[in-house]
């Protein structure tokens, strides 16, 4: 009797690890943010004519009392800390995803904050800036852009000025860096958009892995709008906040 409950037991171990592994690697990888439990996501690809209603705007402004302008203009569609697919609760997303409406390479993107903009050698479609934090003295962050580049990966969509081993390069506010794409390496695309994240720094001084949720800041106090998915869902566009 005995034995059969230790096999029983390890059964139901086995069963609920293959349950997690299911739910945490193969569901993100299968699910489609324009058809799931993402709505506004879902009629910004189905019903186009919806679009100018859902699209925030800032002409490189900045909200009151916040330091950085949204880096493109689109349907702020998935915020820090969703766990809409392909995220999930147990891996949430990181930064934000801004959809613009236009085709890939059209839509432009901006530096939100004055930095030093790096590109690594292997980077297709991504850029990182270094600041000095403006809002913690002392403290060091880096915004992280990514997606410039067309779904298959033939090209780049991130301007001339910046070539793949760029390091360290200046850049202001509103610079103009490249253009949203479709590119996810190995990934599942979810639509032309932009995929922009803040991120803390490592020991060594160099930028921590951007695709943990940990590793991030909350974006709302840097733009002045309400864009952490855990304080609540917030109408769409995203305006700033009342001050």
């Amino acid at each position: 009797m005995r034995r059969r409950l230790v096999v029983l037991a390890g059964l139901l171990v086995m069963g609920l690890g293959l349950a997690f592994v299911a739910y945490r690697w193969l569901l993100p990888r299968f699910s489609d943010t324009r058809s799931n439990s993402n709505p506004v996501i879902y009629r910004w690809f189905n019903d186009p004519s919806s679009r100018a209603g859902l699209t925030t705007t800032m002409n490189r402004m900045t909200c009151p009392d916040a330091p950085f302008s949204l880096p493109s203009d689109g349907l702020i569609g998935l915020l820090w800390s969703d766990p809409a697919a392909p995220y999930t609760i147990l891996s949430q997303h990181s930064g934000l995803d801004v959809f613009g409406d236009g085709e890939p390479g059209t839509v432009p993107v901006y530096a939100a904050y004055d930095g030093l903009l790096t590109r690594r050698s292997d980077w297709l479609s991504s850029v990182i800036i270094k600041h000095e934090d403006p809002l913690q003295a002392g403290r060091t962050i880096w915004t992280y852009y990514t997606h410039m580049a067309p779904r298959d990966g033939s090209r780049s969509f991130i301007v001339p000025d910046f070539p793949a081993g760029t390091v360290d390069v200046p850049v202001k506010r509103g610079d103009l860096l490249g253009y949203q794409g479709e590119y996810a390496g190995a990934g599942v695309p979810i639509g032309m958009h932009l995929h922009f994240s803040i991120v803390t720094t490592a020991d060594d001084g160099s930028f921590k892995n951007e695709a943990v949720l940990g590793n991030t800041l909350d974006p709302s106090p840097y733009f002045g709008m309400p864009l952490n998915m855990a304080a609540g869902w917030p109408e769409r566009p995203i305006q700033c906040s009342e001050t």
